[in-house]
């Protein structure tokens, strides 16, 4: 039997959307990539719907927690817990 782990972050955002380009860069440097699912939020109306004026957008898995930009390198590791 396998099983999948759920990442720890998933992380909200559009393609040819420069502010996402800058957080997800941002993210990278604080070592979140590694633990983070890429959700683009076109692949659904209802992630459009929710979504679409806030990306970029970070959120834990593990209740739901939203971080929305802007946030700084500080914030994003105090959020995914790495501080």
């Amino acid at each position: 039997m396998s099983s999948v782990a759920t990442p720890a972050l998933r992380f909200f955002s559009r393609p040819d959307c420069p502010l996402c380009d800058q957080a997800e860069q941002l993210l990278q440097s604080v070592g979140a990539d590694g633990a983070m699912a890429y959700q683009d939020i076109e692949d659904s109306i209802d992630l459009l719907d929710r979504y679409g004026a806030r990306v970029p957008v970070l959120q834990r898995s593990c209740d739901g927690a939203e971080l929305d930009w802007p946030f700084d390198a500080a914030q994003a590791r105090a959020f995914i817990g790495a501080e």
